[in-house]
């Protein structure tokens, strides 16, 4: 599995969203409040706009667009209007720098 780097853990604020591309792909890096890095593709699987720019609720993204909520672990919709998942990756801190994996870790393509 390909990581890349994405930079200091130290850069993304509990509760915050920084964006990345990875692999070709633009993907939301999540500091979540259980204190995990998420990295979920920055695009809502219903209305095609940045997650980036959505609020962070625990352990979920919110669309700022139409209220969308995703699961930051699975991918999967938790809040209508989204019925499709988005594709999620692994992340990995090393030595204070986050790493976003290029591969999707819950089988969604991005």
């Amino acid at each position: 599995m390909s990581f890349e780097l994405v930079g200091p853990a130290t850069d993304v604020a509990k509760g915050s969203v920084i964006t990345a591309e990875i692999g070709g792909v633009d993907v939301a890096v999540v500091h979540a409040d259980d204190d995990q890095f998420y990295a979920v593709r920055d695009e809502c699987s219903h209305a095609a706009v940045a997650l980036s720019e959505g609020e962070v609720d625990g352990c979920t993204l919110e669309c700022w667009l139409h209220g969308s909520r995703f699961d930051l672990r699975t991918g999967e919709p938790t809040g209508l209007p989204a019925t499709e998942p988005v594709a999620t990756f692994p992340v990995e801190i090393r030595d204070g720098d986050i790493y976003v994996s290029t591969t999707p870790s819950n089988g969604v393509n991005p």
